[in-house]
């Protein structure tokens, strides 16, 4: 018994850690949103391009567009243009569009348009990066300079994250004589890049120029400069006029390099302007869109992998077991008296055709009909296979009359009694009969009330959106269910109801 006792244990504990383990796996690492309504962010770019094309000279526009390879994942990108052909390729981690024609003249405007959002899975791609760079040519006095600031610079660092911080921070000295000497007066934010660049490929470690544009909506703005370093197994983002480590939340990598950001060859006085539309979707909307466009398996191995009608119905099943948990508390720690577990469910699922109050009267009707006709049948001593199926004609009779009744009423609620289960409604009635005949009206009265009243609460139970929502999204939820109902299956103590049947013996030991 001991061993059994363990056993019983050990599954239960088993159950309940899996179940709960997969859950939080959804929840925390997948990132998958606990709430039906909760929403995450939907931006809209739009990068137009503005140039006056040369006469009689063929145009070749080209133009960075992000690489999306990690935090972010394009839902829809668009190249609009007119009489242009339209390439996209990759080179060292870029992505850049190439816009051609053969014979264009005057002001030319093109768009580019991306509608993108962050991606979901939690597992990004792994990343590669250099990390080592052979030293930039330098002479003179400038050689002496950097050697002089390089000299605290590796005294104050401990890896390479603080050495390019330290440098950073030197290099934004302005009063340093050196810093000026390697600035020739020239401070500008991309200047100021090249010299940290200088000075850390002298130490031989790599530095990569980010430029990003920053989510906000509504604002005008133009590329801002960031510096990067692969630090072997992820990348370092530096903001060369800070030295601000860790790129912003609200911060999209558009390209990386030297290169500016467009070229044009057969045109002039080449521009760029960004606008930005910030706009909310539901998450698990935003997250079928995320796994269509991408190479993304957030929801592959989830329900809403299924066809939208199969996932109707999956949503009606995965409710059962908590019909079923439900009754089994009913039954086991309160003491109610149902016609069995299942039949409430069952009655609870028919609930949803025909909505609560509506159902309610109409079991009330046709069950008490089906008894007197019951009772009646058993004074022509049938067996009981014809007296079921005379019940059950009965019954489909009977809802079939409802039916017609109330549409000439004008109650078009009454229709949907012909979803009714018919054949769980002549089990119930032939159930109650016997118990009627077997331990009298007043406890069959009893037992329709319990299981009328635990198909009622079950049924409200079972048709909360919230959870609904939550197990459908979460099904490993049902393995804590099973849990508890195995452990429930233990229980040998008493239930509410018994307190009253024993109140008088207790006064009596008082």
């Amino acid at each position: 018994m001991r061993a059994l006792t363990l056993h019983l244990k050990i599954l239960i504990a088993v159950l309940v850690l899996l179940g709960a383990s997969v859950t939080a796996y959804q929840i925390f690492v997948l990132g998958i949103p606990v709430t039906e309504d909760a929403t995450d962010d939907l931006w809209n770019i739009d990068a137009k391009v503005e140039f006056v094309a040369s006469t009689k000279e063929p145009v070749k526009v080209q133009m960075f567009v992000p690489p999306l390879s990690r935090d972010y994942v394009s839902l829809n990108e668009s190249f609009i243009s007119n009489n242009y052909g339209v390439s996209v390729n990759r080179a060292d981690g870029n992505r850049k569009v190439t816009w051609s024609a053969r014979r264009v003249s005057g002001k030319q405007t093109l768009y580019y348009r991306l509608v993108l959002t962050k991606r979901y899975t939690g597992e990004k791609p792994k990343v590669k990066g250099p990390t080592f760079r052979d030293s930039m040519a330098i002479e003179g006095p400038e050689k002496i300079a950097a050697e002089a600031l390089l000299a605290p610079i590796r005294q104050h660092s401990a890896d390479v994250e603080t050495f390019i911080g330290e440098t950073i921070k030197r290099v934004n000295n302005l009063a340093d004589d050196n810093v000026k000497l390697l600035l020739a007066g020239d401070s500008s934010t991309p200047h100021k890049a090249q010299i940290i660049e200088l000075l850390l490929s002298i130490a031989h470690v790599p530095l990569e120029k980010a430029h990003t544009i920053r989510l906000l909506a509504d604002q005008p703005q133009t590329p801002e400069l960031w510096l990067r370093s692969f630090n072997g197994s992820d990348w370092l983002y530096f903001n060369p006029d800070t030295g601000e480590q860790g790129l912003p939340s609200d911060r999209l990598l558009w390209w990386t390099g030297a290169d500016n950001l467009i070229t044009v060859d057969g045109g002039k006085k080449a521009g760029v302007t960004f606008s930005l539309n910030n706009s909310e979707m539901n998450a698990i909307r935003l997250a079928k869109l995320t796994d269509e466009n991408s190479d993304a398996n957030f929801l592959e191995y989830s329900l809403y992998g299924l066809p939208l009608q199969t996932q109707q119905t999956f949503m009606i099943m995965m409710m059962i077991p908590i019909g079923v948990l439900v009754i089994l508390i009913l039954r086991n720690l309160i003491g109610l008296q149902t016609l069995g577990t299942f039949t409430p469910v069952l009655i609870a699922l028919a609930f949803r055709e025909t909505q609560l109050g509506f159902g309610i009267v109409l079991f009330t009707i046709i069950t008490a009909l089906g008894l007197s006709l019951r009772s009646y049948l058993e004074h022509l001593k049938l067996q009981m296979l014809p007296r079921l199926s005379v019940v059950l004609t009965f019954v489909v009779v009977l809802i079939a009359a409802i039916s017609l009744f109330s549409h000439k009423l004008g109650l078009e609620r009454g229709l949907s009694v012909a979803l009714f289960p018919m054949v769980i409604l002549t089990m119930t009635i032939e159930r109650l009969s016997i118990t009627w005949e077997e331990r009298g009206a007043n406890h069959a009265l009893k037992v329709a009330i319990g299981t009328l009243f635990a198909a009622s609460l079950a049924h409200l139970i079972m048709t909360v959106p919230e959870l609904i929502y939550f197990v459908f999204t979460f099904p490993a939820i049902l393995l804590i269910l099973v849990g508890f109902m195995l452990a429930m299956g233990r229980y040998r103590g008493y239930r509410l109801t018994e307190l009253m049947r024993f109140k008088a013996f207790l006064k009596e030991q008082a």
